[in-house]
This record gives C-alpha cells, sequence and structure tokens, in this order.
C-alpha cells in the first residue's frame, strides 16, 4: 500500500439509476475521473425544508485525483437534478500502487 493524499473518492446520490449513469458516463469520458461505482437502491433518512424525509437513492463513488474535484463539482452540478447535491470528497491515505497509478492514467488527457 502506497500512503498518499493525492486520490480521493467523491460520494454523491441520485434519485434513480439513469441520472446516475449519465453522471458516471460524462465524468469518465471527460476523464474527471477514472471510476465510478454505482450502488442502487440504498435508503436515505435526511432532513430537507425543516421536515424528516426517507427514500431510495442511488450511490456513486467516484474515484478521481484532489486535482480533478472542480471539474468532478461542475460536472455533478450541471448534471445533477437536485437543487443541492451530495459531493463530499474523502481523501485516499492508502492504496495499492499500480491501482493509484491507473488512477493518474485515466484522468491525464
Amino acid at each position: 500500500m502506497t500512503p498518499t493524499s493525492r486520490y480521493c473518492v467523491v460520494l454523491t446520490t441520485c434519485p434513480d439509476t439513469a441520472l446516475a449513469e449519465r453522471i458516471a458516463h460524462a465524468l469518465v469520458e471527460a476523464r474527471h475521473a477514472a471510476c465510478v461505482n454505482i450502488l442502487p437502491a440504498i435508503q436515505s433518512i435526511y432532513r430537507w425544508d425543516g421536515k424528516l424525509e426517507q427514500g431510495r437513492e442511488v450511490l456513486l463513488l467516484i474515484k478521481t485525483e484532489q486535482t480533478r474535484l472542480s471539474e468532478v463539482e461542475r460536472c455533478i452540478q450541471t448534471l445533477h437534478s437536485y437543487t443541492v447535491p451530495e459531493m463530499i470528497a474523502l481523501p485516499i491515505t492508502h492504496g495499492h500502487h499500480p491501482y493509484l497509478h491507473w488512477i493518474s492514467e485515466s484522468v491525464t488527457s
């Protein structure tokens, strides 16, 4: 494992698989992300407009470099249907060196 904070995983949720796939394809095609995993049918409980809400969502796990975060955020904001889409970046503190190298190669134009 290689210690590094050059890489990150970005989390965002979508209301359905169609939007999740649209965002995932856009991110990978534009080389803003190396890979996007789509986890369907998660259950979310949250507060919105002062009310407790519950619903099914689709979670995206977006693997990228820290330097690509502004492009990832811009893409999510442009394509997303939510007024306030989730975008949380978590640093990858350790990773398999060949995999991390692959991320770098995948986001380089």
